[in-house]
């Protein structure tokens, strides 16, 4: 996907708040990384709903709490290894406890974060999240699936988390024909050989490497899962019973996202060969995230060879 137009998801995150500011009344906290996080937008067009609050992430998730209390709309912002990791207690215990209507931007989740190491590459976002109950868990494919994420977020009632990544990615979606419906995945591609469900930048990756493998005559099944938590169960399920080879890819670990998440489902309720890709239980470390995406197999060569190889 070379040639193909390539936009940060955290870029399409802060286009969405400017624009969604103007018809929905959200206010937007931040934890002083608000050019990072690219909140800096809606800041400069609704600066009375913006509060920077600084380093200070836990309070950032207390004091949403409070706001959304009264009635408000919160989007509480930072990089996700913060968001999700440092401010996990006030998360459970002061949002989700709650049920209340917080939104986190979580930003430069992943390995793709680069340059900035192991200690700022949140691959456990996921699973933390997933596991605290009334959370929501987006991960958008691209900047067009993005947008409509954070309207869906908004429209929902209840605590979501949104993860969105440092690095500019493919858009693959056509921003007039596309349609996001919470909770439900997209089949991009069809096949009956294996289905490769993929999460995040790791959808492009599971197109190209569905290319690559009808080349050699083995058709494989795209599904983007944007919507890790509450899952589609249904297109898992399908996928499972009409191909018998499921491989998941994620750039996160595999241990507590997309990858148990779907082993969960098959388990339960149409068991069938799965092999998970992703960070396979490793810190990450710094780099050149085209470089580290390919060391840490998240790459469409990855997944032709693991489909061929456990065919």
């Amino acid at each position: 996907m070379a040639d193909i137009k390539k936009v940060a998801t955290r870029e399409a995150y802060g286009n969405a708040l400017k624009e969604f500011g103007e018809k929905y009344d959200i206010v937007v906290l931040d934890a002083d990384l608000s050019k990072s996080t690219k909140t800096d937008g809606f800041k400069k067009t609704y600066p009375d709903r913006f509060v920077n609050v600084g380093i200070a992430e836990a309070n950032m998730m207390s004091t949403a709490a409070g706001i959304a209390s009264c009635g408000k709309t919160v989007f509480a912002s930072s990089f996700a290894i913060f968001a999700a990791g440092r401010a996990f207690e006030q998360v459970r215990n002061s949002i989700c406890y709650a049920n209340l209507n917080v939104k986190i931007g979580a930003t430069h989740a992943g390995i793709s974060v680069g340059e900035d190491g192991g200690s700022h590459q949140a691959i456990e976002d996921i699973s933390l999240m997933r596991s605290i109950p009334n959370m929501t868990v987006i991960n958008p494919a691209d900047s067009v699936e993005a947008r409509a994420a954070v309207e869906a977020a908004i429209l929902h009632d209840g605590p979501v988390y949104l993860r969105f990544g440092r690095l500019a990615t493919p858009v693959i979606y056509d921003a007039e024909n596309y349609t996001f419906e919470l909770g439900k995945g997209k089949q991009l591609r069809d096949g009956s050989d294996v289905a490769i469900i993929a999460t995040g930048l790791m959808v492009p990756e599971a197109l190209d490497a569905a290319d690559a493998l009808a080349q050699e005559g083995i058709h494989a099944r795209v599904i983007d899962i944007h919507t890790i938590k509450p899952i589609d169960k249904d297109i898992i399920v399908k996928a499972a019973k009409e191909t018998s080879f499921i491989v998941t890819a994620e750039e996160h670990s595999i241990i507590g996202g997309l990858g148990s998440a779907v082993a969960e489902v098959l388990c339960e309720n149409a068991p069938a060969k799965l092999v998970r890709i992703g960070v396979q239980d490793e810190f990450g470390r710094s780099g050149d995230p085209y470089v580290l995406l390919k060391e840490y197999g998240l790459s469409a060569e990855n997944i032709v060879h693991q489909v061929k190889a456990n065919l």
